[in-house]
């Protein structure tokens, strides 16, 4: 009798941890229908006991129908439990996320489901939350690597930028117009020669912006095929047209908030400047292949070396374009008409060239000085360093020659660096063995600097001043090898203004 009275006491006691427990149970009988309920699922469901009690697992489960409890209990019958991720609808029509141990047993001759449910909607908001910060990550990621391969393609082009070198009044017009301009978001178009640092003018104009803390993203106009333009503009999605293998980031998106340099912009094809002209009027656009319409704030500078009041009078340019980029202009001034700036500029690209490549630092005179004052500079600027660096790399004896164009019918002058008829006389006399010596040590410093680039600006067959052909015969010849770590190198020279 006493052991019957401690039988019932546990039964009520566990009855009663049943009833009171956090956790919804429900036990379904062999048809899937609720057989007992505890407080805890009356209150996850709305309902009340009575109300639960004759219902079915599919009445509360949106994602279940009719007929399939025969062949779910023969699988439980097998595994005794599962544990799965599904919704509960409540009596008010609320969608829930649970997660439910089911339990299959035998009680008393009987069969039971017992499930074990667990309200998980503050687990998922949380996982949800987690994926949308994940994908904002990758997302931002994604972008930072675009740009930083974009970023890395500007480095090899153009190398970091430096303040401008010079003092002649131009220069200094220059530098006011700048100061003016910058702190606006004006567009800014700037036009001059080639060579003339009209680049280097945006990028000041962009350091001293309060756009300053974001890139300032370059498009090369020039160098875009004609069916890829909207594409480097405005991006693409993947599967847009043949090979775009995955979504892209155009240039507008990886400038927003800061500054987009549209370089040699008289180049765009007149069909393609009307989308131009869209997105600088209203900030909008979309990706090619996409109808996702998205914004941007960007601040536009331009720059050409063509007069583009010529090409919209021969209906290659759109008036309301050149309007619209011209808002403020800056025209920079050739260096031949600022030759008071040419002694500081050789200095700096002889001091940047010795450095850049490990060099000894000869000497630059007053006579060099007057040479290159002398020089007319249909290259500008560019035409400067591509000088100084090629008389670095070419010097004998720490002295530096600089190897100037001569105009036909025209002598090189005498306070040139060419030894004198009798310096001449009194110099040294070289074995060929030792001009084979130079030769070759020569060339060898010449590939070393270069890179092993012979063809091309800045290659080295350029520099010596060789056709490439025979450049290379000479290589083999000498028995010059490149070593393994060098790589070509396509860089164009750094200038400044």
């Amino acid at each position: 009798m006493e052991k019957h009275h401690k039988s019932d006491k546990w039964l009520r006691l566990a009855q009663f941890t049943v009833e009171r427990a956090e956790q919804a149970i429900i036990w379904h009988g062999t048809d899937g229908s609720f057989e007992q309920v505890n407080e805890a699922a009356c209150k996850h469901l709305g309902y009340t006991g009575n109300e639960l009690l004759g219902l079915h697992a599919y009445d509360i489960n949106p994602e279940l129908q009719k007929g399939f409890w025969p062949g779910f209990l023969t699988d439980i019958k097998k595994t005794k439990v599962d544990t799965v991720e599904t919704f509960h609808r409540t009596k008010y029509g609320q969608i829930i996320p649970v997660e439910v141990n089911l339990n299959y047993m035998e009680f008393e001759g009987r069969e039971y489901v017992v499930t074990f449910i667990r309200d998980i909607t503050e687990r998922k908001r949380n996982e949800e939350e987690r994926t949308k910060a994940f994908k904002e990550i990758q997302h931002l990621k994604k972008q930072l690597e675009l740009e930083n391969e974009y970023l890395h393609e500007e480095v090899l082009e153009l190398r970091p930028y430096c303040d401008i070198v010079g003092k002649s009044p131009a220069l200094q017009n220059i530098l006011r117009q700048i100061e003016m301009v910058a702190s606006t978001d004006a567009s800014v178009l700037i036009t001059g020669e080639s060579g003339v640092g009209k680049e280097l003018i945006a990028r000041e104009i962009h350091k001293q912006s309060k756009r300053n803390d974001r890139s300032m993203i370059r498009v090369n106009c020039a160098s875009v095929p004609k069916n890829l333009y909207e594409s480097e503009f405005f991006g693409h999605v993947k599967g847009a047209f043949t090979n775009a293998v995955r979504d892209r980031v155009g240039r507008f998106e990886l400038a927003h908030q800061g500054t987009l340099f549209l370089d040699e912009v008289g180049e765009i094809p007149l069909e393609l400047q009307s989308k131009l002209l869209r997105v600088l009027q209203e900030g909008s656009y979309e990706r090619v292949g996409d109808e996702k319409t998205r914004l941007t704030n960007v601040r536009i500078a331009a720059a050409t070396n063509r007069d583009l009041k010529k090409e919209i009078a021969l209906g290659k340019f759109r008036e309301d374009l050149y309007y619209r980029l011209n808002v403020f202009p800056i025209e920079a001034v050739p260096l031949r008409e600022r030759k008071e700036d040419i002694s500081l500029l050789a200095v700096y690209f002889l001091d940047s060239a010795v450095k850049r490549f490990n060099c000894p630092k000869p000497k630059l005179t007053k006579a060099h000085v007057l040479q290159l004052k002398n020089y007319e500079w249909p290259g500008n600027i560019r035409e400067l360093q591509n000088i100084i660096e090629r008389a670095v790399i070419t010097q004998h004896a720490n002295k530096l020659r600089l190897e100037l164009p001569i105009k036909e019918g025209e002598e090189e002058l005498s306070f040139t660096s060419r030894p004198k008829q009798e310096e001449r006389f009194n110099t040294e006399l070289l074995t060929n063995a030792d001009l084979k010596r130079i030769e070759r040590d020569n060339i060898a410093a010449t590939l070393e600097q270069t890179q092993w680039k012979i063809f091309g600006r800045g290659g080295a067959a350029e520099l010596i001043g060789l056709k490439p052909t025979t450049l290379i015969s000479k290589i083999k010849k000498l028995g010059l090898k490149k070593c393994n770590n060098s790589e070509y190198n396509s860089q164009e020279p750094e200038f400044r203004i």
